[in-house]
């Protein structure tokens, strides 16, 4: 997961298929800004396919715009993202998302996110917050719980939907609350 701006792209072959005919990629060369999670070595390159039909994800190279990119890294200064893979520009993320990126998340990494898709829906265990999103507002990948909480894990052991600005407290989102 990282922050970085794109700033050129060229189409490069990357192997054959089972007919032998050439595989093409996009290969855009990116300004690493930060790492949240990955490899100790920065990211130099992100490999995509070539268009969105083949699940391909287009960047606006310039080195203009940040993004936020979750991919899969090779931890070799290479990264391969598909339309499944999360890339959103920096300038849409809330600020909960932008500060949890830095503080919040990595309290989560135990916890396991549920999905619920249709009312009603429970949790099998103490460690699982429930995601609502996508039921209460209407097919929503990016709703408030995405934009505006995160997943914790409390000082009992239990996950819980936090949040706030200010460091975690005992200010949690009850379970059962959307």
């Amino acid at each position: 997961v990282i922050r970085a701006k794109a700033v050129s792209a060229k189409e490069v072959d990357s192997g054959n298929d089972i007919y032998g005919n050439p595989i093409k990629r996009i290969q855009y060369e990116i300004k690493q800004i930060k790492m949240f999670k990955g490899p100790d070595k920065d990211i130099e390159f992100i490999y995509t396919a070539p268009s969105t039909a083949v699940c391909g994800r287009l960047l606006d190279t310039g080195g203009k715009k940040e993004y936020l990119i979750a991919g899969k890294s090779e931890g070799n200064g290479k990264m391969h993202i598909t339309l499944c893979d999360l890339v959103s520009t920096w300038d849409s993320l809330s600020p909960t998302q932008k500060k949890s990126l830095n503080q919040r998340y990595q309290m989560g990494c135990e916890c396991k996110i549920s999905r619920c898709l249709s009312i009603p829906c429970f949790v099998s265990s103490s460690d699982e917050c429930l995601w609502t999103d996508w039921a209460m507002e209407k097919n929503n990948v990016d709703g408030r719980q995405a934009r505006h909480y995160a997943c914790i894990k409390r000082s009992d052991g239990s996950c819980a939907w936090y949040r706030g600005m200010a460091p975690p407290k005992q200010e949690f989102l009850d379970i059962e609350d959307p």
